[in-house]
């Protein structure tokens, strides 16, 4: 249980103001006549107290109240490009960012969480006590704004109105994080007040990047404190350390799910996107996968695009699970993002006037973004994140220097997509029918596989194992990745799977209206199914087959092979859906390598997540008797047709 203003609030103890008489003052002295007006539309008590102790531990030259207008918006941009913090581009409103060359991805090692005495977090967690944190806070934050604007954003992570949204305050220097807010998140500065008494909370960020020097980044910082649902962040520059609306704010929102509303809401690391089926009836799907490994592309596949990072799912007074995204942008890696296998993302990165904010890509004389697997040809010459690039180029090792870093991101707001969804925006959500969980996995899992139940579903999510990608500074090899959200749980893993076996099987969902749960994985190569290629064993459009194949198992539409893992798609129904959805062949060869279970692999991966979760505190046992289950069913399998079990195998066993 996490016990709200247990302990101080560091920005107060700081600040030093605790009433709104003395908020009211410091903001009529500190704002100029326009911004005080503006303050004033803002009433409720803590918010206000939250900002003024903000304004007084950073100690900003102006302070600058964000109504989202666009006067605003656009003020922020033009001093965006006057600091230098963005730079215009040859086409129209898109800019380039450069974050430190050290601070392409996540800083998780001087990331913590503020903990009182005796207090339990994740085990995969850092943290920091209160009192050392307060100290780290003061001498870094104090008076970091001097010389700078101020800019406080007031936004609503989610629809207004919305039962699982979450108000939050964004407070920074930084004109970059202000511009990325204002595209990827709802600016609702009319509605803060009266959201945040709705639901009884708000989430604050406070930022600042300093000087913004490669030798101060050792030094930075970035703190959440679950007491006060406040993050701190200092020294840095790249949107994962600093725009902690985003995943900073997500860990309060699954705090939020796990202690608060258990059984009835999640907070998820989840794509969300709909399937129309020739009829025109839309199969609405959530999905989770690690940072780098596909959520986008995958979210992209859908006709109907809501999200392709985070999803806030509650179940909703019909029976049904409704999902919506916290964000109304994108801020999505770049990497292999071609025409081949995202058309919708190029058509807006390529051919549109769109605000778009790139970071960390090359640009080239000619002053247009280029990125590794972008399908075109590679300039010789350009500008990247660690400075002049030309071809050929190797660093002091003697590897070559890439032409953008794995990392490369861009932002966009989410209605540019030709496939965007109106229903983005619904307060009601749309109703979650399928659950998928996905990561890197070259050897192991099929590309898709249903659960027969819902207790198979969360262990899926539970036992995610990916390889380590560039969106984590220092992370490398491979990685439990439990439902690609656990560098985002702030509790033990024990509580947050009780939560999940809790809401998947809970009463209220209608029988009719519970989804089905599937594993889903793109990244199997040759390699791993006995050829010499460490390629693809496919390619990434196939995706549009496998959520296609899921939908119409919702409805009852395809048949199924029936394995301790799963159910697995029949050969014939998959080479209709190839034709049909992506004009292709798919040769039975091919299937049979891509759905033949290679049993001593399977086994060893459930093997190791026994071992792993054994040394974990409260886990359910339900997870164990789920795992112990698949693997009594696999070796059984082994024992009678050998190491790898094909399709035909399984039919077989099944008919016995």
């Amino acid at each position: 249980m996490v016990e709200k203003n247990n302990g101080f609030d560091i920005i107060r103890k700081i600040g030093s103001i605790n009433s709104v008489e003395s908020a009211l003052d410091l903001f009529e002295n500190k704002l100029d006549t326009l911004h005080f007006s503006r303050i004033q539309h803002i009433r409720h008590p803590e918010v206000m107290l939250k900002i003024a102790n903000a304004v007084k531990m950073c100690e900003p030259d102006e302070v600058y109240i964000n109504t989202g207008s666009k006067e605003d918006k656009q003020f922020i941009r033009e001093l965006s490009l006057k600091k230098g913090e963005e730079s215009t581009l040859s086409m129209e409103n898109h800019t380039i960012h450069f974050d430190l060359k050290n601070e392409q991805g996540r800083i998780i090692d001087r990331t913590f969480y503020i903990i009182n005495e005796g207090e339990a977090v994740s085990s995969l967690a850092k943290r920091m006590l209160r009192d050392q944190a307060y100290l780290e806070v003061k001498e870094k934050m104090t008076g970091i704004m001097h010389g700078k604007i101020m800019i406080v954003g007031f936004y609503s992570r989610g629809p207004v109105g919305a039962p699982a949204s979450n108000p939050a305050l964004e407070i920074t220097s930084s004109t970059y994080v202000s511009h990325s807010a204002e595209i990827l998140y709802r600016n609702s500065y009319y509605d803060f007040d009266n959201e945040v008494t709705r639901l009884g909370h708000f989430f604050s960020n406070i930022h600042s990047e300093g000087l913004n020097r490669p030798e101060d980044l050792p030094h930075a910082r970035v703190f959440m404190d679950r007491k006060f649902q406040t993050t701190y962040s200092f020294n840095c520059t790249y949107a994962g350390n600093t725009l902690l609306l985003k995943k900073g704010n997500h860990r309060f929102a699954v705090d939020k799910a796990v202690y608060e509303n258990e059984g009835n809401e999640l907070a998820e690391h989840m794509f969300i996107t709909g399937i129309e089926s020739p009829n025109g009836q839309i199969t609405w799907f959530t999905g989770a996968a690690p940072s780098g490994c596909g959520k986008t592309t995958t979210a992209m596949a859908g006709h109907h695009f809501v999200g392709d990072d985070l999803a806030q799912m509650w179940i909703a007074d019909d029976g049904t699970i409704r999902s919506i995204n916290p964000e109304c942008g994108i801020f999505g890696i770049v990497e292999d993002v071609n025409w081949e296998g995202d058309p919708n993302l190029m058509e807006v990165l390529r051919n549109k006037g769109t605000e778009v904010i790139w970071s960390n890509v090359l640009i080239d004389k000619g002053g247009v973004p280029q990125w590794t697997g972008n399908g075109e040809d590679p300039p010789e010459k350009g500008i990247n994140f660690q400075g002049p690039w030309e071809r050929g180029m190797v660093d002091e090792n003697g590897k070559p220097v890439a032409i953008s870093h794995p990392n490369a991101r861009c932002t966009l707001p989410s209605s540019a997509l030709t496939n965007y969804s109106d229903m983005a925006e619904s307060p009601n959500g749309v109703e979650t029918r399928v659950v998928t969980y996905s990561g890197r996995d070259s050897d192991t899992m099929p590309p898709i596989w249903a659960t027969h139940n819902p207790d198979h579903g969360v262990v899926i999510g539970a036992c995610i194992v990916s390889a380590a990608t560039a969106t984590e500074v220092g992370a490398t090899g491979v990685k439990r990745a439990p439902w690609a959200n656990a560098p985002f749980i702030p509790g033990s893993l024990g509580d947050y799977m009780a939560s999940q076996f809790l809401f998947f099987n809970n009463e209220k969902i209608k029988p009719d209206k519970r989804p089905i749960m599937a594993g889903l994985n793109y990244f199997l190569t040759h390699e791993a199914r006995g050829g010499t290629s460490k390629k693809l064993l496919g390619e990434k459009r196939d995706v549009k087959v496998w959520l296609s194949w899921l939908e119409r198992l919702v409805h009852d539409e395809v048949e199924f092979i029936s394995t301790p893992i799963g159910k697995i798609p029949k050969y014939e129904d998959l080479k209709h859906l190839f034709e049909l959805i992506i004009n292709k062949i798919y040769p039975q060869d091919l299937y049979v390598k891509q759905f033949s279970l290679y049993i001593d692999k399977i086994v060893d991966r459930i093997d190791f997540q026994i071992e792993a979760y054994g040394k974990e505190s409260n886990i359910p046992p339900k997870l164990f008797g789920v795992l112990n289950e698949q693997r009594e069913g696999l070796v059984n399998l082994k024992e009678k047709y050998g190491a790898v079990v094909t399709p035909s195998d399984l039919m077989e066993f099944n008919n016995r």
